[in-house]
């Protein structure tokens, strides 16, 4: 059987896992933890990867990661290997660590990466021992679990300056100071601990790509014009991005609002959501860059474009106002 393609190109999100060799251990005790989680900060530093989220079970591990470089393949060597050289030196072992290659799906941000955040961060108490304790000590036990990131998204300060936790929590209405959005997505999360709620990893079973079918079909069909070989090289770019003032400067145009105007606080027309959601699209900003970018706060960045693709979705002449950019464009 061929192995599965390492999809890859620019802001990529993946969920990545890997197994301890025929199940052993991979972390005999906390100096162990301590060591991973240096070296996958190290790691993510060299590699300029975004660690959104992350648990360490007794023999396996989950992480979810963002690629702004397209590097999936060369930042997981990397780390592997430190890992495994690191554990094999202290335990005075040599040999693999790892049950074959780590395995990877490509996320379809807008619509899973909540769900699989919630996935990573529900792990610890979905092990058998654990399944049985009532609702509230399953909540306790999770919120307690110290080598996990769900401790530091629910609370005000964070134990890892690494961890990227404001990309999901943009979602949930930000992680400005006061409760906002930890407490809803606490409230996301601890639904799981409740009613059974699906694995957001089966939609990834056989083509490794978590997402509605359009998503699957445009990651496919670029990655179809390239298939030669069993091992795709890395896809840069699944779109050129394009100069994010040029985007601004088009919206400008199409919409005869001028560009002061949309970026100014207090505006409530369609030329800032199109913006916002053209700029991530097509110019290969993170919404905390868009932020940066227009001077909205970051959260109000996910609000605005989830509105936005609700009334293109509902209107004809939002859609044609997207179309129309793409061709001045």
């Amino acid at each position: 059987m061929s192995r599965p393609l390492r999809i890859q190109y620019e802001n990529a999100y993946y969920h990545v896992t890997c197994r301890g060799n025929a199940r052993e251990d991979i972390f005999v005790d906390d100096a162990d933890r301590n060591a991973f989680l240096e070296l996958l900060a190290r790691s993510a530093e060299i590699y300029q990867v975004d660690i959104l989220a992350f648990v360490l079970m007794t023999n396996h591990f989950h992480i979810v990661i963002k690629t702004p470089l397209a590097n999936l393949q060369e930042f997981m060597r990397h780390f592997n290997i430190s890992y495994t050289s690191c554990f094999n030196r202290i335990h005075h072992r040599v040999g693999h660590l790892y049950q074959g290659r780590y395995k990877s799906f490509v996320i379809d941000a807008d619509n899973y990466l909540m769900e699989v955040s919630r996935y990573v961060h529900l792990n610890p108490v979905r092990i058998k021992k654990n399944e049985i304790l009532p609702v509230k000590d399953r909540r306790k036990q999770l919120r307690g679990y110290q080598w996990s990131s769900y401790p530091d998204y629910i609370s005000e300060t964070t134990r890892y300056p690494w961890l990227d936790r404001h990309e999901v929590l943009a979602y949930f209405g930000g992680d400005d100071p006061g409760p906002g959005g930890r407490e809803v997505y606490a409230q996301f999360v601890e639904s799981g601990l409740s009613v059974d709620i699906p694995t957001p990893l089966e939609k990834g079973k056989g083509h490794g790509i978590i997402g509605d079918k359009s998503f699957i079909e445009k990651i496919s069909a670029h990655y179809s014009k390239s298939m030669e070989k069993r091992e795709v090289p890395s896809l840069r770019k699944i779109e050129r991005h394009i100069n994010p003032e040029r985007i601004l400067d088009a919206v400008a145009v199409v919409t005869g609002v001028e560009k002061t105007a949309f970026l100014a606080r207090g505006y409530q027309g369609i030329a800032r959501g199109l913006a916002m959601e053209l700029l991530y699209r097509h110019g290969g900003l993170s919404q905390r860059e868009i932020g940066e970018l227009t001077g909205i706060d970051y959260s109000s960045v996910s609000v605005g474009r989830k509105r936005f693709r609700t009334l293109a979705e509902q209107d004809e002449e939002y859609r044609k106002l997207v179309t129309r950019i793409q061709e001045t464009l």
